[in-house]
């Protein structure tokens, strides 16, 4: 299999020449480095990889600590002007599990379940007349992981994405999702998923953003309510590869305490 980074040396080499200045009027728009969705779509024939390194730690009931890092990595193809084929995952997983009295540590390591999605923008943003861009996910994770990694079957998701202009260069987003979810006793369960975001233009090629997300709204039994709020921005080095960092901390005990991001987005 052929790694995402290889893709991203690819269209880093493929776009070198082609600066700021490229004949193209569309501005690449990712979904990373935040988790909230946009309802843009990559448009008809273009291809494009989102992906980076990700690190969390959580410290749980302050009786051991966990750190995870992940390559989360969205693979986003045109179908239509309207329509895109996506297929995501948390790629490569390595996780150290350390308790704090004893020290004793366990490693583990492995590759995470990959999901496949169809993206439908349904309507574009108006500024004037104050209407939202407006996208809807439906998506299926597959359980296609290592054993250690792997979820219970197929769980089918749809999220609704909505992003208003604003003046200034500024934009507001919302998500708004159901899923269909196994748990690890066997028993089938609903979770939800919600967040909102605040973004700023401050250059032709930096943006800041602003966000706090649910990205699990369910009971206790089957995990909880896992919500972070973050800060990030992307810097557009030319019109089809972008650079992005972001840092968050979690808000709820089911959440990460903490986590940062970097990576890359490419268009072809």
């Amino acid at each position: 299999m052929l790694h995402p980074w290889a893709v991203v040396i690819a269209a880093l080499t493929f776009t070198a020449g082609a600066g700021v200045c490229a004949q193209e009027k569309d501005r690449l728009s990712s979904d990373r480095p935040d988790f909230l969705t946009s309802p843009d779509v990559v448009g008809k024939g273009r291809f494009q990889i989102e992906t980076g390194a990700l690190v969390q730690r959580d410290d749980a009931a302050g009786n051991t600590r966990t750190r995870t890092a992940t390559t989360p990595t969205l693979l986003r193809l045109g179908v239509t002007d309207k329509i895109e084929m996506q297929l995501a995952t948390d790629g490569r997983v390595r996780a150290r599990e350390t308790d704090l009295v004893t020290q004793a540590t366990v490693h583990m390591h492995g590759y995470a379940d990959t999901a496949i999605a169809i993206k439908w923008n349904t309507q574009d943003g108006d500024e004037e007349k104050g209407e939202p861009g407006i996208g809807w996910v439906l998506q299926a994770t597959m359980p296609s992981g290592s054993r250690a990694l792997r979820g219970r079957g197929v769980r089918p998701a749809v999220i609704g994405a909505f992003e208003w202009d604003l003046p200034n260069d500024m934009a507001l987003g919302a998500n708004a999702g159901l899923a269909y979810d196994n748990s690890e006793t066997g028993g089938r369960f609903f979770s939800g998923t919600l967040g909102t975001g605040l973004s700023k233009r401050l250059t032709d090629h930096l943006t800041i953003a602003a966000e706090v997300v649910a990205q699990q709204v369910a009971r206790r039994k089957y995990g909880g309510n896992v919500a972070i709020a973050d800060i990030g921005a992307t810097y557009l080095l030319t019109e089809n590869v972008q650079v992005d960092a972001l840092v968050g901390r979690g808000l709820s005990n089911a959440s990460p305490k903490y986590l940062y991001t970097v990576g890359i987005a490419a268009r072809f």
